[in-house]
């Protein structure tokens, strides 16, 4: 998949999904699916606006593409870092699996933030992206202090003969997600599925419902660093994971994972291993900064170096702090039992 982050660097014409697409949960890849395949249809609209030389050929290939924001708006408003579900190189990987052909990252700066939804809809999405289609969320705004609607930008987009598909939003009612086609507040058992609420759902370590609401299980992508290397001392050698710093980290503790460790090169299918992982401060051993460490259930070898990709499955327990080491291992043991259970189901 191309990742584009300037203007001469983009693959146009494009159908486009627009977006923040933090997470690529359920909600986002029904936004995305309407550009998806767009190659397939060759046969593209001119603008009004454009003069004979600029005018596309129905033998332009349209280039399927995810269009989102970097930094995150609410980062460049509040000056604060923000953690993400998905950072870049996740979300490079998730919009891959779903056929995106083409990342856009516009930078959201003042420049941008003080574009009307006219402005934005003329200078980026026409001139620049060369749209020919358009997907968004219901709740979809753009321009200006928020100014533009998902009706705003059909009828702007309209006027360039380019159809914009208004996605209704989805709903979870603890069970599966639905469509809701209503802006209005949701009842307490409807709940729109959105960022926010995954985020809700790992803090309290729900991650059976956060997988729900993502359509996949929640991922920690990072490589393997040098740790304390003491795990290895009550004979349960861990990977240490570095991961990005503006990774969203769940509720610390105990979560049985599947992991996937990738080789030298990106085409060798990766190999799979079941593992328990903690997330936390690990206060037995007196740390002091929080890390993600899994242990590998029946596995051996060296790991430094590569990359792992790790599915949390379940949350086992809270982070707790125990007198001594012999009662560690012990509690350990017994994770990795729950885990197995857990993981063969």
């Amino acid at each position: 998949m191309w990742v584009a982050s300037s203007s001469e660097e983009l693959l146009t014409p494009t159908a486009v999904a627009l977006g923040k697409f933090d997470g690529v949960h359920l909600g986002h890849q029904r936004v995305i699916q309407p550009v998806l395949h767009a190659g397939s249809h060759l046969s593209v609209a001119s603008s009004p606006q454009s003069n004979e030389n600029q005018q596309l050929t129905n033998r332009e290939y349209i280039y399927s593409t995810v269009v989102t924001f970097d930094p995150h708006p609410h980062e460049f408003f509040t000056g604060q870092p923000r953690t993400l579900l998905t950072p870049l190189d996740e979300k490079v990987q998730q919009l891959r699996s779903l056929g995106v052909e083409q990342l856009v990252l516009l930078s959201f700066d003042k420049e941008l933030s003080a574009l009307t939804p006219e402005e934005f809809v003329g200078k980026i999405l026409v001139q620049q992206l060369r749209c020919q289609r358009i997907s968004i969320g219901q709740d979809f705004c753009f321009g200006e202090k928020r100014s533009g609607t998902a009706k705003d930008l059909q009828l702007i987009a309209a006027k360039y003969n380019i159809p914009v598909t208004i996605v209704p939003l989805q709903t979870y009612t603890g069970n599966s997600p639905t469509e809701s086609s209503c802006l209005n507040t949701p009842p307490p058992q409807h709940l729109r599925i959105s960022t926010s609420l995954i985020r809700q759902t790992l803090e309290h370590g729900d991650i059976e419902n956060a997988n729900l609401l993502l359509g996949r299980p929640y991922t920690l992508l990072g490589e393997v660093v040098q740790g304390q290397q003491l795990g290895r001392t009550i004979g349960f050698p861990t990977a240490n994971l570095q991961l990005p710093k503006e990774k969203f980290l769940p509720r610390q503790g105990v979560y049985a994972v599947r992991v996937f460790t990738f080789g030298e090169t990106s085409d060798v299918t990766p190999s799979e291993s079941l593992g328990v992982m903690n997330i936390g401060n690990r206060p037995t051993v007196n740390g002091t900064y929080s890390s993600a460490e899994v242990h590998l259930l029946d596995w051996s070898g060296d790991l430094y170096g590569k990359k792992l990709v790790v599915q949390l499955v379940k949350f086992l327990r809270p982070e707790q702090k125990f007198p001594y080491l012999e009662a560690l291992k012990t509690q350990i043991q017994l994770d990795c039992v729950v885990a197995r259970e857990v993981l063969s189901v």
